[in-house]
């Protein structure tokens, strides 16, 4: 590589703020910031000493194609968001774990929701009896959202929200609440998942057709490039895909594709490309193959940004940039000897670290159980800063880079995927978003996901997969005794209460006013953000808002494809 990326790369180095740390070794030799084919490359170089010819594809950190890390300075300069995922029982419930992990030195919020609310329906409804609660944080109104986030400063604490189906309206409902309280939306900064095409893929929390369901997801994307510049509209997702059993060539490939077609979804509306790419995010998988793990992340960033640069014409280096969030595999934990899975977390987490994650949430070792208990969660948020503060391998960027091995398995993980994303492509006839429009309704995604999750648990069943006390090294006791979090049925009691409450007070024809105006604007191309806003703002539910929309959108009813 020409003379020009290194020097940019000093230059780049020296405008970043440096942590207040000391660059050692514990035996007290120095770290060279980044290291080259020719050794140490220091920051205030004036020859190329360390930087040798570092081929195009590799590159330097923070510049075309990312290989190396999306920041000249990565964790030298600011260290990974701990982003730990918390959501259980009612709002008041989560608030307070949201305070305890804030406490406890996390960055920020990531929040969980249960499967009503998910799946867009009310706590009340018959649908969601015994769920209330139970796996994330039960949201029916603005009133739930307002007692989630109560003390809380919306406009310093950034906050995920994993949603789907439903995202558009939770995002009207955290701004309709935030500005209740005083906030502007234009500082609100945070993430929304709003990944629809995975849910058809793997996760199947779904509500509308996949054509309409995307009309939505560019509804919320327009509206927050003209509305909302520090917020990401889509968290791009292959973490589920994952669970649900891929291939970490899969999770990469039919992510990324998913991508593209936001991308495509975002264009068909006259958006520039630039407007709003550099706020697309990602959100992967960690599983316990460590250097295909870091070989899939170094992979993702140069495919992204060659994408992105050669076929929709980006120009701005920040919509070729892939920023991410990393959770470690929740479906590489067991419930035999859980106390074992700390250190699968802590392995997971350290490849999220090597491939240069800008956020990471450790799994707590009783998730195979049950939702985490507040010691488990907080060993979990331990195991992070163990990585970040006593491993030393956050004080060289890339400290991988150029390992004949890393490197060669990562062309080998881009190869593959291009040739998933060349199928994909080809069925849709030069489109990536009508590719995955017909694929899915084809079940092409579903049945090479299925394909790949039997086989692994084949190999774990005939022992050729070892997983360390299911298969391999077991005990008398396999499922150690310890304290896991319930979820009493008061909980569900005091939600459907809460709801009830909420619908006694509030001015009802002003609620059927704002749901026969949704009605009306879904029937049309404007954008529906407004009239969600509105419409919580009346204190209409969730499950009522989805409900209108469905008598116009319509439901989705998939096809079996086994």
């Amino acid at each position: 590589m020409s003379d020009e990326g290194v020097e940019r790369w000093r230059e780049d180095f020296r405008r970043a703020p440096q942590r207040d740390a000391e660059f050692t070794t514990m035996s007290g030799l120095p770290l060279a910031p980044l290291y080259g084919p020719g050794g140490a490359v220091e920051p205030e170089g004036e020859s190329e000493s360390g930087a040798g010819e570092v081929p195009e594809q590799i590159g330097w950190p923070g510049q075309y194609p990312f290989t190396r890390g999306v920041h000249a300075s990565m964790y030298r300069s600011r260290l990974w968001t701990m982003r730990m995922f918390a959501g259980y029982g009612t709002a008041l419930e989560t608030n307070k774990r949201f305070r305890e992990l804030l406490a406890a030195g996390g960055g920020g919020l990531s929040t969980a929701f249960d499967m009503p609310t998910l799946m867009g329906i009310d706590s009340d409804d018959v649908m969601a009896l015994g769920e209330v609660g139970r796996c994330g944080v039960a949201v029916d109104t603005i009133e739930d959202m307002a007692d989630l986030y109560a003390g809380i400063d919306l406009e310093k604490v950034t906050t995920s929200m994993t949603i789907n189906a439903p995202a558009a309206v939770i995002m009207a409902m955290f701004i309709a609440n935030a500005e209740e309280h005083g906030a502007h939306r234009s500082r609100l900064g945070g993430t929304l998942q709003n990944d629809i095409l995975k849910e058809y893929q793997a996760q199947k929390e779904w509500v509308f057709p996949p054509r309409q369901s995307v009309r939505l997801v560019a509804d919320t994307i327009e509206f927050a490039t003209s509305e909302m510049p520090r917020w990401n509209s889509v968290s791009i997702s292959g973490y589920h895909i994952r669970e649900a059993g891929s291939t970490a060539v899969q999770e990469l490939a039919f992510t990324l594709a998913n991508g593209f077609a936001y991308v495509e979804a975002a264009r068909e509306r006259g958006i520039s490309v630039d407007d709003f790419a550099p706020r697309l995010s990602f959100f992967f998988n960690a599983h316990i193959d460590f250097f295909e793990e870091i070989a899939k992340y170094r992979a993702a960033r140069r495919i992204w940004a060659r994408w992105m640069k050669e076929r929709y014409g980006a120009r701005d280096p920040r919509s070729m940039m892939m920023r991410f969030h990393t959770q470690t595999a929740g479906v590489s934990l067991t419930a035999q000897q859980p106390e074992v899975n700390i250190a699968r977390t802590a392995i997971e987490a350290l490849a999220g670290v090597l491939g240069g994650t800008q956020s990471l949430h450790t799994n707590s070792m009783d998730e195979a159980m049950a939702l985490p208990t507040e010691k488990a969660a907080r060993i979990a948020l331990r195991t992070q800063q163990v990585i970040a503060h006593e491993t030393g391998v956050t004080d060289v960027v890339d400290p991988l880079g150029g390992s004949w091995f890393v490197e060669e398995l990562t062309d080998r993980v881009e190869a593959e995927a291009e040739k998933l994303f060349a199928h994909i492509d080809r069925v849709g006839g030069g489109s990536m978003l009508e590719g995955s429009f017909r694929l899915i309704e084809e079940g092409w995604y579903q049945g090479a996901i299925a394909d790949s999750a039997y086989d692994f648990e084949k190999r774990i069943n005939d022992g050729s997969r070892v997983v360390v006390s299911v298969n391999r090294f077991p005990e008398g006791n396999e499922e150690d005794q310890i304290e896991l979090l319930r979820i009493s049925a008061e909980e569900e009691r005091l939600q459907v209460k809460r709801l009830q409450s909420v619908r006694a007070d509030r001015d009802s024809a002003t609620v059927e006013r704002a749901l026969d105006d949704l009605r009306r604007v879904a029937a049309t191309e404007a954008n529906l953000m407004p009239s969600l806003i509105d419409a919580v703002r009346t204190r209409a539910s969730v499950g009522e808002i989805m409900n209108a929309l469905a008598e116009v959108l319509g439901r989705y009813r998939e096809t079996p494809f086994i």
